[in-house]
């Protein structure tokens, strides 16, 4: 087996369980807010560092919606027994990027690394990022190659697989479906409002040795909660979110 196959090979079994391998960084989470101060020693400079960190972490959410917003029918989304293509998408954030939702992820990861302010976990993220996502692309990418040939040697040869080249921007073949990102995308914002949440009660826990229940967060997580109770029947039981 060459290099390429065994990273491809690999990439199957990520690509299987890419939605619970994020939980093998936990034990690095939990050791960051060991000895946690405020920046300062002050709650408001605090305040300002998580919700520095959101930022960045919505700035790769949006990328995620930008990206499903436009995506063709047919392509990979949520599944994970089996690659899935109709399609070479080519445009949109895929003509600047080759796997702009990897990219969109790893920004995240990256904003919520920054919470705790400990140095060696966005290292750590990074990392992990890289060897995790590389597995996975080359899987991709193998199964692209042989549905598309020449077509995506031509993609892959002008557009970098992991950070975006915006001057290569090409408009997206379809137009943006809000209906597909709610019925897609409705559970990553949930669970990244959720996370934002649960973070700051351990960083309060950590540094004053009480719990407190932040108002921006507590409001922050009442939104994420709400948009699942509403999405999550609509997306259940009937077909309103259905664009496809």
């Amino acid at each position: 087996m060459n290099l390429a196959e065994g990273l491809a090979r690999t990439g199957d079994t990520l690509f299987r369980w890419r939605s619970y391998l994020p939980l093998l960084l936990l034990p690095a989470v939990v050791t960051s807010f060991i000895g946690l101060r405020y920046p300062g020693d002050s709650h408001v400079f605090g305040l300002a560092s998580e919700i520095g960190c959101f930022l960045l972490v919505m700035a790769g959410f949006a990328g995620r919606v930008y990206t499903v917003g436009t995506a063709p029918r047919g392509t990979s989304g949520r599944n994970t027994r089996r690659q899935k293509a109709e399609r070479l998408n080519t445009t949109g954030p895929y003509s600047i990027v080759r796997h702009p939702l990897y990219f969109g992820n790893y920004v995240i990861a990256l904003g919520l690394s920054f919470f705790s302010r400990a140095w060696y976990l966005p290292v750590i993220v990074s990392l992990a990022g890289l060897l995790y996502y590389e597995r996975i692309a080359a899987r991709e990418e193998q199964f692209l190659e042989a549905k598309f040939g020449e077509q995506f040697h031509r993609w892959s040869a002008r557009v970098p697989p992991f950070i975006p080249r915006l001057r290569l921007w090409i408009r997206p073949a379809e137009p943006f479906s809000w209906r597909r990102v709610l019925r897609r995308e409705f559970y990553g914002l949930s669970l990244l409002t959720t996370a934002f949440f649960v973070l700051d009660v351990v960083e309060d826990y950590a540094v004053d040795g009480h719990l407190d229940f932040d108002p921006v967060w507590r409001i922050v997580f009442l939104i994420g909660a709400a948009v699942f109770v509403v999405l999550w029947p609509l997306k259940k039981w009937t077909r309103v979110l259905r664009a496809d």
